[in-house]
């Protein structure tokens, strides 16, 4: 925040933009009671600040829990090329109305994000029409491999995503040695989606001949993802690269990967803590489908107990939409992925209220565990000299989610119909209120890209 003539005034007669009062604060300290002040778009006092402090605008908290502004560090939003699906206007929309205020997307859209010009084409769609905080994925990709270490440090890119499986042409980087040529060049922490792609080729007859989505898991089994994740953890171990693995989704994987902890963080989805097969196939048919797929109960138990021993550091959504007609395409010509950034928050607040996980904790997989993890400065914590970002939550709200509410372009949610505890219900972006009593309020969307601190390659 650059302290300028008006911004010193106001800090000096205790003048705020916004006043966030008698809250529930989650800070680095715990859960405190306390009001927050936002000026220039940082918080510049926290504490009891009724009638000591004036604002432009107030937000009356109380009885409300107040997080860090959640980020969501993997999003599809579709655009460019596939707006039919997603865009990045109804995708961020849908994340401020879910309580998030920043999001990480991911570079498989049309054209593919493995450019400094494809890279700033998605910075030019988003300004103006992003209603959080944003950042971009570079691919990586054999086409890209020697500029990414150039590529990975642009002005709002969030670093190199390799697809080691789901994926085609340039973006699928199945090879050893590109993988290598990739790995090399660069220093930031790289995500990958670690399933492989020649046992999931193998093995597609397998549901080719059954035609049945409940066949799904088989398909792409534990072993396929495992033997991607040793893969991928041995040859980073080998050169000294950081790893993100992205939506872990077994028993394997978590075992395997606590052993590794020092180089690799772990990521969850809501889905795969939430869902289990077969019960959602059968009940919600492709709409269900994923890659990698939601997995039987042994494998969604082991999940949580990774959260419970520390082994998992994120969670984030995968919102990957596709339309209903898409969708209907006979198994196992159905696309893959669902709708989920909107969801998040509902969904964990209400594995907080059956106690599987407490708000301290959410706070650290979705706020300041991304913002630790990838260098994001001035995010995920509620501190002074922070951005005012935050998530107002009651956790005693009961809500009934329903594709109604959905703002993506798919308009669906696989948790249709599913009643939850706990409810976002007004979300700040760097101190301007975008949602207040669950409603979008009247203003532009005001989103920018993120930016990110200087890591050294040895940091965690």
């Amino acid at each position: 925040m650059t302290i300028t003539d008006d911004l010193a005034t106001r800090l000096t007669h205790r003048h705020a933009d916004l006043l966030v009062l008698s809250a529930n604060v989650v800070t680095p300290a715990g859960i405190e009671r306390l009001d927050i002040a936002c000026l220039g778009g940082r918080i510049v006092a926290l504490g009891e600040l009724r009638g000591r402090w004036t604002g432009d605008n107030t937000l009356e908290a109380s009885g409300l829990h107040v997080l860090p502004g959640i980020i969501d560090t993997q999003v599809h939003f579709r655009e460019p090329g596939l707006t039919h699906k997603e865009t990045l206007e109804a995708g961020t929309r849908g994340a401020v109305l879910g309580g998030v205020t920043g999001i990480f997307e991911m570079p498989n859209t049309t054209p593919l994000t493995l450019t400094p010009a494809d890279l700033q084409a998605k910075l030019d769609l988003a300004q103006g029409r992003a209603w959080c905080d944003h950042a971009f994925y570079i691919g990586g990709s054999a086409v890209n491999a020697e500029r990414l270490a150039e590529l990975e440090n642009l002005p709002g890119c969030a670093g190199v995503k390799v697809f080691m499986g789901s994926s085609f042409g340039d973006l699928l980087s199945d090879d050893d040695a590109v993988l290598q040529r990739i790995l090399r060049h660069g220093k930031r922490r790289m995500a990958v989606h670690a399933e492989d792609e020649t046992r999931l080729r193998e093995r597609r007859a397998l549901v080719e001949a059954s035609g049945d989505v409940c066949d799904h898991p088989h398909w792409r089994d534990p072993e396929s993802a495992l033997l991607a994740t040793q893969r991928i953890v041995a040859m980073a171990g080998e050169i000294g690269r950081r790893l993100h693995v992205l939506h872990v989704s077994s028993a394997d994987e978590m075992a395997y990967l606590a052993h590794h902890k020092r180089r690799v963080s772990v990521e969850v989805t809501p889905h795969h803590l939430t869902l289990c097969a077969p019960e959602c196939y059968q009940r919600l048919g492709s709409l269900a489908q994923m890659n990698p797929p939601v997995r039987d109960e042994s494998h969604r138990q082991a999940l949580w107990q990774a959260i419970r021993d520390g082994v998992v550091d994120v969670i984030g959504s995968d919102h990957a939409p596709h339309t209903r007609q898409g969708k209907a395409h006979p198994y196992p010509d159905s696309p893959s992925g669902m709708t989920g950034v909107q969801t998040l928050v509902p969904i964990m607040l209400d594995h907080v209220h059956k106690g599987r996980l407490s708000l301290q904790r959410l706070a650290d997989l979705t706020s300041a565990g991304p913002a630790r993890l990838f260098g994001i400065e001035g995010k995920g914590r509620i501190a002074l000299g922070y951005d005012a970002d935050l998530t107002l939550v009651d956790l005693n709200a009961e809500r009934r989610i329903s594709d109604a509410w959905i703002a993506s372009v798919s308009g669906w949610t696989p948790y249709h119909n599913e009643a939850v505890t706990g409810w976002p219900v007004a979300t700040v972006v760097r101190g301007q209120t975008v949602v207040r009593d669950e409603t979008l309020v009247g203003c532009s969307p005001q989103g920018q890209p993120m930016a990110f601190c200087e890591v050294t390659p040895t940091q965690a």
